[in-house]
């Protein structure tokens, strides 16, 4: 039972409670394989991706922190493409649905990047648990869902549809840092 005085606070009960029911009676092996019977690793490579270098923070936080099970991962934005297009601006205004559905598969890049450096292979993912997208839109523009499966979708073909898909909410923003027009966070249950 919670008490008020727990020094944990509400967070820091809710946080144990998860790590706690996430631990039990499940069993994942090094490496564990997507649906499609492969490495997350391997994956990546068939798709032919390249993770870019882990972002460096832009304010006082880091990357990610690993508190039992779960890996917390730091507000992301979009990594540089392949051919070196970057995106900025307002979807709905200087960006299509479109382009902001790709921004956020670069915003997948740079998050598993993150996760890699943290946990040195993608191989410890057990699963997505949840997934906060921000969308930095125009005050009519109501698609930030599909804007944000573009992170989703590249979680999907890393780990597979049961362990790639978590919880998820998306919104949208009225700003967002350097003007990006989606920032990412999210959260791991890993193995180890």
């Amino acid at each position: 039972m919670f008490r008020s005085s727990d020094r944990r606070g509400f967070f820091g009960a809710g946080l144990a409670i998860a790590a706690a029911f996430l631990g039990r009676g499940r069993a994942f092996s090094a490496g564990a394989s997507t649906a499609l019977g492969q490495s997350a690793e391997s994956r990546l490579g068939e798709l032919g991706l390249t993770l870019p270098a882990p972002p460096a923070p832009i304010a006082t936080y880091v990357r990610a922190v690993k508190v039992g099970s779960l890996l917390f991962v730091s507000g992301h934005g979009p990594a540089a493409a392949p051919d070196g297009k970057s995106y900025a601006g307002k979807v709905g205004r200087d960006l299509t649905l479109e382009q902001g559905r790709a921004a956020a598969r670069l915003v997948g890049l740079n998050v598993l990047a993150s996760v890699r450096s943290t946990l040195g292979s993608l191989d410890r993912v057990a699963r997505v648990v949840k997934v906060l997208g921000m969308v930095n839109a125009t005050e009519d523009f109501t698609q930030q869902p599909q804007v944000v499966n573009g992170f989703s979708d590249l979680m999907v073909e890393i780990f597979g549809e049961e362990r790639g898909k978590g919880a998820r909410s998306a919104v949208g923003m009225g700003s967002l840092p350097n003007n990006i027009p989606v920032e990412v966070e999210a959260i791991f249950e890993v193995e180890g």
